[in-house]
């Protein structure tokens, strides 16, 4: 256990850090959604990740994703997983630049406990919720979390036991309503929120 972990053992005592470091979690996506989302988790004493993206680090991402200047460019995968470590060097990070369709979906994340779905567009957030629904992992969602205001309304509902969506489920990002960093970060928060409170209360845990 390094200093790190140490320190976080004040907060949640060892039983509890165990069961955290004991769930592997899948993240699908890695804009602003799963960035920060993997970054809170990280902090939070997760220790092992998959974490899935084809694409790459460009500017209009940096005013609401995990990511920083020098990284322009690389792949979002690779980024995410070197920002990782900076909060905790013994991490375990299986990372890949592969597209995510259903064909791949259960092979790519078949080790997780949990999975996050954090896709930008609609028809890819449905695929996932619809490949994993039905599996004994925990899946968590987001639909809604555009633009800026009326934050109270990103609300995390329960839609089955393994089955959680986090938004407001219709602000979607369009002209004139970006996704900007405070909803969006929110959201992200939320999602780890739900994996944390799971991974702690979890029977076989």
């Amino acid at each position: 256990m390094n200093a790190f972990e140490q320190a976080l053992l004040k907060y949640f005592g060892e039983e509890k850090l165990k069961k955290i470091q004991s769930v592997r979690v899948g993240i699908a996506g890695l804009g602003g959604l799963g960035s920060n989302c993997a970054c809170n988790l990280a902090r939070s004493g997760f220790r092992s990740f998959v974490l899935g993206d084809f694409d790459k680090v460009e500017l209009s991402n940096l005013n609401r994703q995990f990511y920083f200047l020098d990284q322009i460019g690389m792949p979002k995968a690779k980024a995410l997983k070197e920002n990782l470590l900076r909060i905790n060097s013994d991490l375990e990070i299986v990372h890949f630049e592969e597209k995510i369709e259903r064909s791949n979906a259960l092979n790519l994340f078949s080790q997780c406990d949990c999975l996050v779905e954090a896709f930008d567009k609609a028809e890819y957030k449905k695929m996932l919720v619809e490949v994993f629904l039905n599996s004994k992992k925990l899946l968590v969602s987001a639909s809604g979390l555009a633009g800026w205001g009326n934050s109270d309304c990103l609300r995390t509902k329960k839609i089955k036991d393994n089955f959680y969506l986090v938004g407001d489920n219709c602000s979607a990002a369009a002209p004139g309503r970006p996704p900007c960093a405070p909803r969006v970060a929110i959201a992200a928060a939320k999602e780890a929120d739900v994996i944390l409170d799971w991974a702690l209360n979890r029977k076989n845990g």
